[in-house]
């Protein structure tokens, strides 16, 4: 007969398949603390690109001072929903941060029917839609829809320096907009035709 000794270099049937057991318990708790973290971090993306949009908009310049304070200015409009614009909003964040000296950022919710003749004035059918406008307040150039950061950089640098600007046409990807409501300026001098001013 063979005696188990302390020393003995063989394990039991049952210390090896509680052994095994542990490793298995231990690998399956490492991958779903791996699965886990990796929900994680893209749920924690994906909220701050909401929050970011949302902060931009919360800090915005308005409109009305943007235009008279003397400095260039880039008016934004978006929307919460426009996935496109979402996707800019940090890199927007970062621009705005970088040149929050010399250019007034405004951000114009085309949701908001408040920003309608603005909307109708640049021709607004997609978005993000950007009107770069010079210090004086006017009008320079338009890009419309998603822009990479150096892109825009580039823009802003140039809106900065009075130059005519490198990307001033470019066209990226769009979430697609309609007014929800346009003017009627043929008879928008007929003061009896108010119900006739706005169609529907």
């Amino acid at each position: 007969m063979i005696k188990n000794s302390p020393n003995s270099s063989l394990e039991s049937p049952e210390k090896s398949a509680s052994t095994v057991g542990a490793r298995v318990r231990n690998l399956l708790i490492v991958f779903a603390a791996i699965i886990l973290s990796v929900a994680f971090v893209f749920g924690l993306r994906t909220e701050t690109s909401t929050a970011t949009l949302t902060t931009l908009a919360e800090n915005s310049m308005p409109l009305d001072i943007a235009m008279s304070n003397g400095k260039p200015t880039l008016v934004e409009f978006y929307a919460n929903w426009c996935t496109t614009c979402q996707a800019m909003a940090s890199d927007m964040n970062e621009l705005e941060q970088q040149y929050t000296d010399k250019v007034n950022f405004v951000m114009l919710n085309v949701d908001n029917n408040k920003w309608l003749p603005e909307i109708e004035h640049y021709r607004v059918d997609g978005i993000p839609h950007f009107v770069f406008f010079e210090k004086e307040g006017n009008a320079i150039a338009q890009t419309i829809g998603e822009q990479p950061k150096t892109i825009m950089a580039a823009n802003l640098t140039a809106l900065v320096a009075g130059e005519s600007l490198p990307y001033a046409k470019t066209t990226g990807q769009v979430s697609k907009f309609t007014p929800p409501v346009t003017t009627n300026k043929a008879n928008s001098d007929d003061p009896r035709l108010h119900g006739s001013q706005v169609k529907s």
